[in-house]
């Protein structure tokens, strides 16, 4: 009971403090790369925490193998750095005994990674995209900014204005070009007003000129107007793409055979699956050597941990690719990672080595 306890209370406060660092990393890092996509105009200024909020709830389950793979690691090798394991061992307790506490404190965490991959992690990208959507389905009015040329939802038109007027829906030097085929215009006013009609929007543009251009055709066609009205359109009203497949809920995934939903199926169980390796793992990997420096270990379970996620997108690219199917590589990647890390330990708790297992030769 003492073994488990001490053991339990001293991943525990390591886990704790390994995870506030790598959520402040993450955090840090989805804030630059958000503000990135909000200044190119993916992301409306305004949902800039949203959208930084989601993707780091999606990252949740990478964020929670690596935290428990390195406090398994740094746990143990700090036991072994401080002659606690020798205590331990000399009292009758072998490697494999680690096995049960390390599994009975890190369950509630592989729950958890498995709740993110499977339910939480297609919600948070819904979300996502949701918002990105809403964003570029703005109106072309919603789209114009005093002093800037802004593009309309489908390329078609570029806007400028100079807005200078108190009522918010006037505006003052108005510069509009549009292409329609092989039709080009350009207009200007010198003001401009916003009114609904009937249900549509229009901006009526007063005292200003039209410039029209056939690309086919030689010639230019000027007119010159006191009123004039133009539609202006709402943008695309398609939602959002019900076949990206990130977005996807997990059990709409499984029942469809298609092989990209079946390499996203494999992404989201191989993330659930690999926190239960990286125990097994970190068990084997943590040893100290004297000689050695003593975060050898942490950087051997860095370097795993790359590899380990490097091969499950290789994986998820040949799964969507049709070169393997997604039983097969989930069996050869998560099952022989653990019965490898099984078989170290094994190794390590029997003592096993390579020159007492190579067969001894006679005297001669």
């Amino acid at each position: 009971m003492l073994f488990d306890s001490s053991i339990r209370k001293e991943l525990a406060r390591s886990f704790g403090a390994t995870l506030v660092v790598l959520i402040t990393v993450v955090m840090t890092m989805m804030l630059i790369r958000t503000l990135g996509q909000a200044s190119r105009g993916s992301v409306a200024p305004a949902d800039v925490m949203l959208v930084m909020g989601f993707t780091v709830l999606g990252q949740l389950p990478t964020i929670l193998s690596l935290s428990l793979f390195i406090t398994v690691v740094g746990t143990l090798s700090r036991m072994y750095r401080d002659s606690e394991m020798v205590i331990w061992f000399s009292a009758g307790r072998g490697l494999i005994s680690l096995l049960a506490p390390l599994l009975r404190f890190s369950w509630p965490v592989m729950l958890a990674i498995a709740a993110l991959s499977l339910v939480v992690w297609p919600w948070a990208n819904r979300q996502i995209q949701e918002l990105k959507t809403q964003y570029e389905q703005r109106s072309d009015v919603d789209r114009i900014a005093p002093g800037e040329f802004q593009e309309s939802a489908n390329g078609s038109r570029v806007f400028f204005i100079d807005k200078d007027a108190p009522d918010t829906n006037a505006a003052n030097n108005v510069f509009i070009a549009t292409r329609e085929g092989q039709r080009e215009t350009v207009t200007s006013a010198q003001s401009a007003r916003l009114e609904i009609r009937s249900g549509e929007r229009l901006v009526l543009l007063h005292n200003g000129q039209r410039l029209e251009t056939m690309q086919d055709k030689p010639g230019l066609r000027i007119s010159e107007f006191a009123e004039y009205g133009t539609l202006i359109s709402g943008g695309p009203q398609g939602g959002m793409d019900a076949g990206a497949i990130k977005t996807r809920d997990t059990w709409d995934l499984a029942r469809d055979p298609q092989a990209q939903s079946q390499a996203e199926l494999g992404w989201r169980l191989g993330t659930a699956f690999a926190a239960l390796n990286f125990v097994v793992l970190g068990l084997a990997v943590a040893i100290v050597n004297p000689r050695a420096h003593r975060s050898t270990s942490l950087a051997l379970a860095l370097f795993a941990f790359m590899v380990y996620y490097n091969l499950m997108t290789v994986g998820q690219a040949w799964i969507g690719a049709g070169r393997v199917g997604m039983p097969p590589f989930m069996l050869a990647l998560h099952g022989g990672t653990l019965a490898l890390g099984l078989l170290l330990v094994t190794a390590r708790h029997n003592h096993w080595s390579l020159r007492a297992l190579l067969p001894r030769r006679g005297n001669a």
